[in-house]
Parts: C-alpha cells; structure tokens; sequence
C-alpha cells in the first residue's frame, strides 16, 4: 500500500512538472534582459529583432518585429554612442500568467547625456526561447518626447520610406498623412509567407491617430474617401491586393472602426474595376457599393446602399 501511496505521489509530482507554463527561472530571465540591454549598442543592434515576438506592444503601439527593429536602427542612426543598462543590475520579476514582468531602471547614456527612467518588459517563454511581448517606460515618465523614444521619431522615420496620402483624417481642419507599412514577403508562393505575419498597418502623421493593423494583408494601396459621415473628418479607404481579388475596407481613422463590412472584388471575372466603379457617396450618411457575389454558380457584381451611423 505504502508502495503504491509512493507511485501515485510520483504520478502527481510528474504531471505537475509537465504543466509548468515555464521551466526557466528568474536566473535564467536576467541573463535574458541583461543580454537584451547589451544589445543595445551600434554593433550589436542588427541582432536586436530576435528578443521579440512577431507583433510587439511597443511604447504603447502594437507593432511588427520589423518595425521595431527599424526604430531601434533609427535610434542608432540619430546616437551611435548608445549604450543602456539595468541600474546596479538590480530587476524586480513578477509573474503574469504565463508571462514575466521585469522591471527595472534603465540608465541610458548618449551624445553625453545620462538618464535613467524606469523601464518594463513583459516576457514569455516560448518553443525553449523567451521572448518580450511588451517594452515601454513607467506611465508618469517625464520627457517622453526626448529624442531617444519611439514618439520622437518613429513615424518620420517610417513614413519617409512609404507613399504618403494626405488628408483630414482626425478634423481638425490640417492636412495630415497616412502611410502603410506592408510585411517583409519571404515567399511569394501560395499561400504567401511574411516575416511575422502578414499583416499591415496603417499609420497617421498625427500623433492622436492610432495605427490600424489589416490581418493577412501584404499588398496594397491607400484612398482618401472624404467625409462619409460628417464627423470633419476624412475616411481612409485600404485596398488588400490578392492575386484573384481586391477587398476593400473603409475606416473611421478618429476611432480604427469599420464603417461597412469589407467591400471583396473577385478580379478574375470582374476585371479593371476602379474605386468609382465600387464605391460612392450618394447622401448624408449614406454610401453606395458595388461588389462581388455568386448567384447560382455565377459571379454578378451587387449593388448596396449602406446608411452610416
């Protein structure tokens, strides 16, 4: 009996092992943020990306692995001298679900300037590596407009590489600017693949708009709508470009929201369609589209009038 008694303790204490969300120890993810923070300098920066996930919480921003090693090359672009660094070595960690916050106060040094500001990472522990989920500042931060955050730079450094469309998107009577920000593409065979994930985001000039993430999106094009329901304010149209179809999407830029379910085009049997073919303004708060849909086995092009809110 006691035998048995010993077998089935060892059952449990086995099966507790194997659901542990994470193996590692707290030893374990300071040598991961201290490796993280030695990063942090000119020459080891083009290595940064592989500390993150494939979509990042990134200063409050939800961006693309790609995109914050962009903002890091840029930090390094604007202070070569760069360095940062966990003050004294000293990191609090919590536990958060399956996750680890580390906090700790980041000395950072350049151009001859030193500061420290206390910084956090969120961390998971993912297929034997960790990986941060999140990296930002605590909230009552002062001078979060210094030169060396992502808000000081990173749309200019962005947006500079991409097509801009301009416009009234946030109604305050100013022209701004929206651009996209497509997907690294790895190959272009069916389906295609895209360094993590193929999605895209749109991103305004104005720092009040938030970017908007288009799942699956990997080719496409922006239009300027006008205002479509009388807020003042310009709505953004965006094309997601697929080889047998063009789906369209109409956005409130004020608030991310969908205005009308997404407008698909199947341009293999509805061909050289353009955006007055698909879609007008045809009163106040009211729109009109034109898309595609089967109709016993055959493809039509139907017609909606759509009432805004």
């Amino acid at each position: 009996m006691k035998y048995l008694q010993f077998l089935s303790c060892l059952f449990i204490l086995f099966a507790c092992s194997c659901n542990e969300v994470n193996p590692k120890g707290e030893k374990e993810i300071r040598a991961f943020v201290k490796q993280w923070n030695e990063a942090h300098t000119q020459l080891k920066s083009p290595y940064l990306d592989k500390y993150y996930m494939a979509i990042v919480t990134y200063y409050g921003k939800e961006r693309t692995r790609t995109q914050v090693q962009e903002s890091k090359n840029s930090l390094f672009q604007q202070f070569p001298d760069y360095t940062q660094r966990a003050l004294n070595d000293e990191m609090v960690i919590t536990k958060e679900a399956a996750n680890y916050l580390v906090t700790f106060t980041k000395q950072v040094s350049y151009s001859g300037i030193e500061a420290q500001y206390t910084s956090f990472l969120s961390v998971m522990y993912k297929n034997g590596e960790f990986k941060i989920l999140r990296e930002n500042v605590a909230e009552n931060t002062q001078d979060l407009d210094t030169r060396i955050f992502p808000s000081s730079f990173d749309n200019k450094v962005i947006q500079s590489k991409t097509r801009k469309l301009y416009g009234d998107f946030n109604g305050d009577g100013l022209s701004d600017y929206a651009t996209v920000i497509s997907p690294e593409i790895i190959t272009s065979s069916n389906p295609v693949e895209c360094e993590g994930g193929c999605n895209s985001v749109i991103m305004f000039s104005h720092k009040d708009l938030n970017p908007i993430t288009i799942q699956g999106a990997y080719k496409s094009q922006l239009e300027n709508l006008k205002d479509l329901n009388n807020d003042e304010a310009d709505e953004i149209g965006f094309w997601d470009i697929k080889p047998t179809s063009k789906t369209l999407y109409v956005y409130d830029a004020t608030n991310s929201r969908l205005l009308t379910e997404p407008v698909v085009i199947n341009t293999t049997v509805h061909k050289n369609l353009k955006l007055i073919d698909v879609f007008k303004k045809t009163g106040p708060n009211k729109i009109t589209v034109t898309h595609s849909a089967q109709d016993h086995g055959k493809w039509i092009l139907k017609t909606e009038v759509i009432i805004l809110d």
